[in-house]
């Protein structure tokens, strides 16, 4: 199943690592599903996008269940009844930065107050030690961003323009206090997170997270390490910035404006940050899926300043020298790699060097010829089937707003009506060939458009769908068994681990 998490219910504004998240993760046992897909976990910011986060390690604050806080006495009920207003179908992360965030930075207060008392999540110390190769980073980063308003870090005083030369200014010391309090609300989300994905892990439900390839150029990423992103040493801003060109999804590219890296100074080291990042995925999920793969064998460098995507130049990644190294420090990774748009062949090659099972999308496959290779009796063995992903609409708003072609071509290829070509594309995700079967929540729940999670080039209104508490119930009431017995139909009732 495919659900970020922010999609959950809660009466608090935003899907919460609480006991709906629990009870999703109980509909997904129930269900015979093995895997809950999630997006990435990270703190996002300007635009609230996963893909854009302040940091490639830390957890994102507003998944914090604040009803436990107040059960640990850190928060009171009158201190969370503000959230209870918010509206409960969409997130409105505007009202989320002006109400939740001020109450975790109170909890912290409240918890030094306390003597710092012990909560059910672990030691804090511990938390911080097992943690520091980049707690120390994010929280200097995050406590200094709020001390300037909120200004990106190019624009900050030249003494804390870097981690390096921030760690030795006597503003570290002014912002220690905020600086300890983002830990403290890393150490609470990390310490929720545990618990929801031990109970996943007890009910044999595997976590399949999510990398972005690409990093926030406003971020403690860039600002730790900017040795290692194609910046200008004079300005501090990129030469070249990530982005694809003209594809299905966009007819001007997507120009993401992400800072480029600097292979070469990655190489130098071992990828020593890459492995400490995917490290850190991996102790929060299982699985990992890499986005934008391509990327690592050539990516799209648009010259900074662009206005769209089209101009730019496909470069050379690190290829299979990343992937060889990643394997001898992580040979047990699980990894899929996000191989989607307009692939060349050497991109296929990679591919298939690593040994990475690829995705396939149902939506792309139709209006076209037999040849399409998102077609199922192209499908390999080796890759990972969706209906539809997080940056498409659902499958029955994309039906709805597809041309007659391809609505007749789904209709004659699987044999249907039309009339249910949600369940449709699920049943056809189950019986492909492929090891692994992902499918949207939406889907299940025959949603349309509004229910869409991003539209890829669109700049604001993604990533705000939530389902209701009684939907799932519904669907778990209806459609839980047969979702069960069609696992066992098409031999999808093994273990996590068994596919991938």
């Amino acid at each position: 199943m495919l659900l970020h998490p922010t999609s959950l219910p809660s009466p608090f504004g935003v899907g919460a690592l609480d006991e709906h998240a629990f009870e999703f993760v109980d509909f997904l046992a129930h269900a015979g599903m093995k895997y809950w897909q999630v997006c990435p976990l990270g703190p996002t910011g300007f635009g609230d996008s996963p893909y854009q986060c302040f940091s490639s390690f830390a957890g994102n604050p507003y998944l914090i269940d604040p009803a436990a806080l107040e059960c640990a006495g850190l928060l009171s009920a009158s201190d969370i009844e503000p959230l209870r207003a918010l509206n409960p179908n969409h997130v409105d992360f505007g009202a989320l930065y002006q109400r939740k965030l001020p109450l975790l930075f109170s909890a912290h207060a409240t918890w030094v107050r306390g003597a710092r008392r012990a909560l059910p999540y672990g030691d804090f110390d511990a938390f911080r030690s097992a943690q520091a190769g980049w707690l120390e980073g994010y929280a200097l980063f995050s406590a200094l961003k709020d001390h300037f308003g909120g200004r990106p870090w190019w624009e900050w005083p030249a003494e804390v323009r870097s981690l390096s030369i921030a760690q030795k200014s006597p503003l570290r010391r002014q912002v220690a206090t905020r600086a300890e309090a983002y830990e403290f609300i890393q150490y609470l989300f990390f310490g929720q997170w545990a618990a929801v994905r031990a109970h996943a892990a007890k009910l044999g439900v595997g976590i399949i997270g999510d990398t972005p390839i690409f990093t926030a150029l406003d971020s403690a990423d860039v600002w730790s390490s900017p040795q290692l992103f194609q910046l200008d040493p004079q300005t501090a801003r990129p030469t070249f910035v990530a982005g694809v060109p003209p594809d299905y999804f966009s007819a001007d590219g997507q120009l993401w404006g992400n800072p480029l890296y600097a292979w070469p100074a990655h190489a130098a080291d071992g990828y020593a940050w890459w492995l400490a990042r995917l490290r850190a995925n991996f102790a929060l999920c299982d699985v990992i899926r890499i986005d934008h793969f391509r990327g690592f064998d050539t990516y799209w460098a648009i010259p900074a300043g662009s206005a769209t995507a089209r101009t730019g130049s496909w470069e050379r990644g690190p290829g299979l020298a990343f992937f060889e190294k990643l394997r001898a420090a992580l040979p047990d990774a699980k990894l899929i790699a996000e191989d989607l748009g307009d692939l060349a062949p050497s991109v296929i090659t990679l591919r298939e060097a690593t040994g990475l099972p690829g995705m396939v999308i149902y939506q792309f496959a139709f209006g076209g010829d037999a040849k399409n290779l998102y077609l199922p009796h192209h499908h390999r063995a080796n890759s990972v089937v969706y209906p539809g992903t997080h940056d498409n609409d659902t499958t029955l708003g994309w039906y709805a707003t597809t041309d007659e072609k391809s609505r007749d071509h789904v209709r004659r290829y699987f044999r249907v009506s039309g009339r249910e070509v949600g369940w449709d594309f699920v049943r056809a995700a189950y019986a492909s060939v492929a090891n692994l079967a992902v499918v949207p929540l939406q889907d299940l729940l025959s949603l349309g458009s509004e229910a869409r999670f991003n539209t890829p080039g669109k700049s604001q209104g993604n990533w705000t769908w939530r389902y209701r508490p009684e939907q799932l119930r519904a669907l778990r009431d209806n459609s839980a068994t047969y979702l069960r017995d069609l696992a066992e139909l098409t031999g999808r009732d093994g273990q996590p681990g068994s596919a991938g």
